[in-house]
């Protein structure tokens, strides 16, 4: 139903700042929210943050303070600025998307994901 695509991840030092980028594509009716998720090595996936197609936003205690989610709806794209990286920030982040789709059913779809390391 939906193609993600990120982009923006990379290197960065402790303190740096990333913005990472998910543009949503296919056939779909609407979005109803799309956020952001990481997963670290022999970590479990978390959420970082999600936007709802209203505007509201959630964040993980981890992002509050640090990370902004927005979102252009006219573009279909989700961002994350990202400051005041830390080491245990490093990750790959994993954009998702809830669409209302064919048969007027939601879907949930997933990008391949970006790394994010961050140095110390």
């Amino acid at each position: 139903q939906v193609q993600l695509v990120e982009s923006g991840g990379g290197l960065v030092q402790a303190g740096g700042s990333l913005r990472l980028s998910c543009a949503a594509s296919g056939t779909f009716f609407s979005i109803y929210m799309m956020g952001w998720y990481r997963q670290a090595p022999g970590k479990e996936r978390e959420l970082v943050a999600f936007i709802t197609s209203g505007g509201n936003t959630n964040y993980a205690d981890s992002a509050k303070g640090r990370f902004t989610i927005s979102r252009d709806n006219a573009k279909n794209t989700v961002y994350l600025q990202m400051n005041s990286l830390k080491p245990e920030d490093t990750a790959v982040y994993s954009c998702n998307s809830h669409v209302l789709g064919k048969g007027l059913r939601e879907y949930e779809d997933w990008g391949q994901g970006t790394q994010v390391t961050v140095s110390s």
